[in-house]
């Protein structure tokens, strides 16, 4: 083996960890501002469930998560995870992302009730809205939209699954 080989080999792994990083850093920017847009519809949604439809609290909120969780899996299935979605849109997919963002709600609940023990509310709903942007984004990257490789019928065949 050469120095040359050695060395050429070196800035090829140098360069393809820093693609890797670039490439993790790009979907997390996108998840974060597909976040602050189903946040806005969230919140619209929700307002006009209350005040305009009339409906109790409850229903207006579950209404409008549901219609941004709906937004959020369209939104991060085309743009974010559009190479590990193959931009389609599935039952199986959605009902995974549902549940994920249900566990990012319980995360976030359980973060904010227990940092609220040691600092104000308001920033411990900040800590929460981190925890679980963390939580929500991991769970997408490494179970919703995770990379398969082709298999028969077009399904995918999951990474992980292979010896």
């Amino acid at each position: 083996m050469t120095t040359t080989s050695h060395s050429q080999r070196l800035l090829r792994s140098l360069v393809d960890a820093a693609r890797t990083r670039v490439e993790f850093m790009r979907k997390a920017s996108t998840f974060a501002l597909v976040g602050v847009l189903n946040t806005a519809v969230d919140f619209g949604v929700f307002m006009a469930g209350y005040k305009l439809l009339h409906l109790a609290l409850i229903p207006a909120n579950l209404l409008s998560w549901i219609v941004a969780v709906s937004g959020s899996y369209v939104l991060n299935s085309m743009i974010t995870f559009a190479a590990e979605s193959g931009r389609q849109l599935t039952l199986r997919a959605y009902v995974s992302f549902v549940a994920s963002g249900v566990a990012g709600l319980i995360g976030n609940t359980a973060t904010l009730w227990l940092a609220s023990f040691f600092v104000p509310v308001v920033i411990a709903k900040v800590i929460a809205i981190g925890a679980s942007f963390v939580l929500n984004f991991s769970l997408s990257h490494f179970v919703v939209f995770r990379k398969r490789t082709p298999g028969a019928g077009g399904q995918g065949i999951d990474k992980a699954a292979l010896p």
